[in-house]
């Protein structure tokens, strides 16, 4: 059995170990590839104030870009015995390059590893995140486009309001994307700062320069003070989290009114038949399952901030055992969402729209406010103009046309989709994926 890092002449008992450890090796193997980056950056900066030579950093630099290229892979293992993915690595080091591979843990603790481990892997789901929302953004604004002559009811209250179309409704939901990119940037930025050196919360005795790792591994900049580096572990994932679940709720809204719209007592819109699913007793059934199971992950989505609060609202400064808890609920949600919005984006593709809603009668007094604004642009004073048409409403004898001439920025007329476009571009451009990218490549590329 290997021997932990932190283990001496006393083996810790079974049952505790079992209960500490829980599924910490599992979630591990989500943070292998960033703690392998981690610690060649770590010990490319040993290097340079001579805890290294440079025919050790060479070997062991070429020995942790094959360890990158398992775990990139998904084959990287840690094996039984092993306590976490920064054992199995320095194992996997220590086997192949002997005692060298002993001294990559100078001037570190697993606390700064484990946070730098997070904030790389982070980093990177956010990306993958950003690049998916974009990907959806673009479907919602080109179906607006298709389909903004097309209208439909606006609802309050679940009642039938006024005038509505199928290009403000894509288009809504395409610009709350954009909002909640604006968000998870800003939590992107919090996440792109380099906690390594920072040991166990206390600095080092060692000169360490983390000016040289946050440029090693693309950081905007780094947590400076040490124990502020290690405060932020709970705080940047309940942070990024908070955006992850503003995004859900985006999700979530779309896929009650996609199935709301798509029931045959609305009609709105239909979905391919393969992409619905049918019943065990009813042979007429096509239910809208993507779209529920999208809303039920969602709503679970946005639960998760509150999740991660509760596991550290009453913590002091330091580090606590008590951290390791929310690894198991934040690293899953990335590719949890990640599934929403490729289904999300598939199904708003292939949906059809229904474009004789208006034929049915009973959509005819939504037009009522129209006739009431007509009637003041007439010079009827509004509020008599209102009880006109109410009390035509009343008497049977409302009878409106059934156009509207809406040109306001936003409305009906005037959809603003250009303006939209510019500005969840402007929002992608601001993350500056291209900066954590280049050095990534950088560092993998060093002799």
């Amino acid at each position: 059995m290997a021997q932990k890092l932190w283990e001496k002449n006393v083996q810790v008992d079974h049952d505790i170990e079992k209960f500490t450890v829980g599924k910490d090796r599992e979630m591990d193997l989500y943070l292998a590839p960033y703690d392998v980056l981690g610690s060649m950056a770590h010990i490319t900066m040993l290097e340079t104030i001579g805890l290294l030579t440079a025919d050790e950093l060479s070997l062991l630099l070429n020995e942790l870009r094959r360890i990158y290229d398992i775990a990139r892979k998904g084959e990287f293992v840690i094996e039984e015995g092993v306590e976490d993915v920064h054992s199995q690595v320095e194992l996997m080091l220590t086997r192949k390059l002997g005692d060298i591979g002993k001294k990559i843990h100078s001037g570190r603790s697993r606390n700064d590893q484990v946070l730098v481990d997070l904030k790389l892997f982070t980093r990177a789901q956010i990306q993958a995140i950003t690049e998916l929302c974009h990907t959806l953004f673009n479907i919602l604004i080109d179906q607006s486009e298709k389909y903004k002559h097309v209208l439909m009811p606006g609802y309050t209250h679940l009642q039938v309001a006024m005038p509505s179309s199928f290009g403000l409704w894509f288009g809504a939901y395409a610009e709350s994307l954009a909002d909640d990119l604006l968000l998870l940037q800003a939590a992107y930025k919090i996440c792109n700062r380099n906690p390594l050196g920072s040991a166990a919360g206390y600095g080092s005795s060692f000169p360490l320069n983390r000016t040289l790792t946050t440029e090693l591994l693309g950081f905007d900049s780094m947590d400076y003070n040490v124990v502020y580096a290690q405060m932020g572990r709970g705080k940047m994932e309940r942070i990024v989290s908070m955006a992850l679940s503003s995004i859900a709720g985006t999700l979530s809204k779309l896929a009650f009114d996609a199935c709301l719209f798509n029931s045959q007592n609305f009609g709105f819109i239909k979905l391919p038949d393969a992409f619905t699913t049918g019943s065990s007793i009813m042979p007429h059934k096509k239910n809208p399952d993507v779209f529920e199971i999208t809303r039920a992950k969602c709503n679970k989505l946005q639960s998760l901030p509150q999740q991660i609060m509760m596991i550290t609202n009453n913590l002091p400064s330091g580090y606590f055992r008590d951290l390791q808890i929310i690894k198991e609920v934040f690293l899953p949600s990335f590719d949890e969402l990640a599934d929403c919005l490729r289904m999300v984006s598939m199904m708003m593709t292939h949906m059809t729209v229904n474009e004789h809603i208006l034929d049915d009668e009973r959509y005819r007094l939504m037009f009522s406010v129209e006739e009431v604004n007509r009637r003041t642009l007439a010079g009827i004073p509004f509020r008599d103009a209102y009880k006109q048409v109410g009390l035509e409403i009343e008497s049977g004898r409302f009878n409106p046309p059934t156009t509207v001439h809406h040109t306001h920025e936003g409305s009906i007329g005037n959809l603003c989709n250009d303006k939209i476009r510019i500005l969840m571009q402007h929002i992608v451009d601001g993350f500056n994926f291209e900066q954590a990218e280049n050095s990534i490549q950088k560092l993998l590329q060093r002799d």
